[in-house]
């Protein structure tokens, strides 16, 4: 794909974004958001940045793309987003797990750039899949910056209400999504501003691409999505 039949692309992703927007009524806040709102079971969601722009400095850009339940599992797309958004009561409140969310792991270590934070937190943030109470207790203060800093994004989502594999059409919305929107490895297109986040994660991945994403931003762009995502964003409009 040329440059040319890329931004055409990225104009039509856009285009199919404003759509599922006057669909679902506008994005909403995820510190505003709670399980008894109106959610799919299963779902894709996109998240924006205030700040970050496409090239033409009015739309809003794209910084990351997700879905769950890629294998079997239970797990449902507000359950998930409540992960990113981390805790709101518990004896921890407005902290969170970066164990048990990716999105959260990678803005705390671009936070873990900005600010002097003790040595035994930068050795622990992002050591194993679960950690002990004391752990947890002195990551704390980074973990409420995280969910600072991911409650405060606005999001957009679809509902895509497949079976869990990799071949469900959720699959195909995330991966075709994010490789569209990569610039890891390409001419730049839609670029972070100086002042992204993300330019001070440790995964070159999010440095270069541009999205709070690691997988997929090495593979070619991809459009064959587009027709996907716009069938169940059709879907949702015709209710």
């Amino acid at each position: 794909m040329d440059l040319a039949e890329r931004r055409d692309a990225l104009d039509r992703f856009y285009e199919q974004l404003a759509a599922l927007e006057a669909a679902v009524g506008g994005k909403r806040i995820l510190s505003d958001c709670d399980g008894r709102m109106d959610w799919p079971q299963r779902g894709v969601y996109f998240f924006f940045e205030d700040g970050q722009f496409r090239e033409d400095g009015i739309t809003p850009r794209v910084t990351r793309v997700g879905t769950h339940a890629l294998r079997p599992s239970r797990s449902t797309l507000w359950g998930r987003l409540s992960q990113h958004k981390g805790n709101v009561g518990g004896s921890m409140p407005g902290g969170g797990s970066h164990r048990g969310s990716i999105f959260r792991l990678h803005v705390g270590t671009a936070l873990l750039a900005t600010g002097d934070w003790p040595d035994l937190v930068r050795a622990s943030w992002g050591d194993g899949s679960t950690a002990k109470g004391r752990v947890r207790e002195d990551e704390y203060p980074l973990e409420t910056a995280v969910s600072r800093h991911i409650g405060a994004l606005p999001f957009l989502w679809v509902a895509v209400d497949d079976e869990p594999n990799n071949r469900s059409d959720r699959g195909v919305i995330e991966a075709g999504a994010i490789s569209l929107l990569s610039n890891f490895g390409w001419a730049v297109v839609d670029p972070p501003s100086g002042s992204w986040l993300g330019h001070l994660a440790d995964r070159e991945a999010v440095r270069l691409s541009g999205l709070w994403n690691v997988d997929h931003v090495r593979n070619p762009h991809r459009t064959e999505f587009l027709e996907t995502l716009s069938r169940h964003i059709e879907n949702l409009t015709a209710v």
